[in-house]
């Protein structure tokens, strides 16, 4: 949905209140439409953000896993790489496609 928001379920150290925010505020601006609420709705967009906030704590508080704990820095090497993996991908398909219009 939206490749701002990551993974917090089974982090060590835990998923921080920021990180949970983050994701709160990423997951209410897509669902919105707005990544900047007008001043009639920034007290609806704020509350919407504080109680998704609240819920994720408690989703992640309360999630159990019998597989060990993930390594912070792993993953966010592993994300990079996607997202490496992804614009490569994008830049080769522009650049053919460029390539393919001056041929014509």
């Amino acid at each position: 949905m939206c490749r701002n928001i990551v993974p917090l379920n089974n982090l060590e150290p835990a998923a921080t209140e920021e990180e949970c925010h983050d994701a709160a505020l990423q997951f209410v601006r897509k669902i919105s439409g707005s990544t900047a609420p007008s001043r009639a709705n920034r007290e609806v967009f704020d509350r919407a953000v504080d109680d998704i906030a609240e819920v994720v704590r408690r989703l992640l508080d309360e999630l159990v896993t019998s597989a060990p704990p993930k390594n912070r820095d792993d993953e966010a090497a592993k994300r990079r790489a996607r997202s490496a993996e992804r614009y490569e991908a994008i830049r080769v398909y522009q650049q053919e496609k460029r390539a393919a219009r001056a041929g014509v």
